[in-house]
């Protein structure tokens, strides 16, 4: 295969390239060393181009690799015995780029909220469900990940009517690293099959618990950033009780943040710059306020999608005891490991899905390009 055959992925991955030089150059400012926020998101955008580079050189070493042995295979015959696995390791570091470049969702990298409610079976669903918060918390000791106990209601018998967990990465990590990346499919009705402690005739029964996960972010990642354009500023008289005038000059302000209509008006301050910058403040707050709620009825809607009722029949994945078996009705996945996956080891349910998402973001891009 020519160079000219991986010429769409060279040119797609070039402004990310030149997007990682820039962002190193400005992680070495001192004006953006002290600014928190910035320099937390730039550091987050640092780690994930940092990611896509690394595929990359693998390609383009991979690349010139194979043409430097290729010309010397004409010249030596000798070299041509280590092309077939020269070719095989620029195939696999070619499949690894396309995957990188598929479009992400913005929001893998970020940390998450795991809830995990009882649902229908009574005790049984509710030790199922401690169960299901001690898979979790060991799957993610596998990660290295930090987990931390929000709140939760426990049941008599040990186990839980409901909890929350928060889950977070230690430090930046790249998007297919994430919390969100992997626990993101775990939303949903998980189904349990087996004989309850509570059972004295020692029958199967069948109950149910669901999972809701949504991405956590933090309070500095509220920054807004306010276009001057959108604004619309009127300066005024300000005046006092009774109508009476305050100062005589136009030291008042009211700013209209035209796209939502927000209203601001300021005059307790003596100057117009004074009141502006208050002005601003306020503006600024209730905008992120705004996209605060926002945010939170999106995540609702997320919550409502990922499980409408936790009832048996609207299952994501079945964990069948009596033949120590798990299977995800999404994937497909199946194996008789059931002990070993409520141990932490869930890595391969996930992978399952991990690759089903990844096709269907493949076919999208195929079709987007069609």
């Amino acid at each position: 295969m020519s160079e000219q055959d991986y010429s769409h992925e060279l040119q797609a991955v070039q402004p990310l390239l030149e997007e990682y030089k820039e962002v190193e150059l400005s992680l070495a400012d001192p004006e953006v060393l002290g600014d928190r926020a910035k320099s937390r998101k730039l550091a987050k955008r640092f780690s994930e181009l940092g990611a896509i580079k690394a595929v990359a050189d693998r390609f383009t070493q991979a690349l010139g690799d194979l043409q430097a042995a290729e010309e010397m295979a004409e010249l030596d015959e000798s070299f041509a015995d280590e092309l077939p696995k020269m070719r095989t390791a620029l195939d696999e570091a070619h499949d690894k780029l396309v995957r990188t470049l598929i479009p992400r969702d913005p929001s893998d990298a970020d940390d998450v909220i795991l809830e995990i409610k009882a649902g229908e079976g009574g005790e049984e669903s509710a030790l199922f469900a401690a169960d299901l918060a001690r898979m979790y918390t060991r799957y993610a000791e596998t990660k290295n990940w930090k987990v931390k106990e929000l709140s939760s209601t426990p049941t008599g018998l040990g186990g839980l009517k409901e909890i929350s967990l928060s889950i977070a990465s230690k430090g930046n990590v790249a998007p297919e690293d994430g919390v969100w990346a992997h626990l993101k499919f775990e939303g949903g009705v998980h189904r349990v099959q087996r004989v309850p402690v509570t059972e004295s005739q020692g029958r199967v029964h069948t109950s149910a618990a669901g999972v809701i996960v949504v991405p956590e972010v933090e309070d500095d990642d509220e920054e807004i950033e306010i276009d001057q354009n959108d604004l619309r500023i009127d300066v005024y008289r300000s005046s006092g009780p009774g109508g009476q005038s305050v100062n005589t000059t136009d030291s008042a302000v009211r700013i209209t943040h035209i796209p939502t209509g927000i209203v601001v008006s300021m005059q307790n301050e003596k100057s117009q710059i004074q009141n502006r910058e208050a002005a601003m403040r306020v503006l600024k707050a209730r905008l992120i306020q705004q996209a605060k709620e926002e945010r939170e009825a999106e995540e609702a809607a997320v919550r409502q999608s990922q499980v409408r009722t936790v009832d048996r029949s609207e299952r994501i994945r079945t964990y069948n005891f009596p033949e120590n078996r798990i299977a995800d009705h999404r994937t497909g996945y199946k194996a008789y490991n059931l002990s070993t996956v409520l141990d932490g080891e869930l890595g391969p349910v996930i992978e399952s899905a991990i690759v089903m998402d990844e096709q269907s973001r493949m076919d999208a891009a195929g079709n987007q390009e069609d």
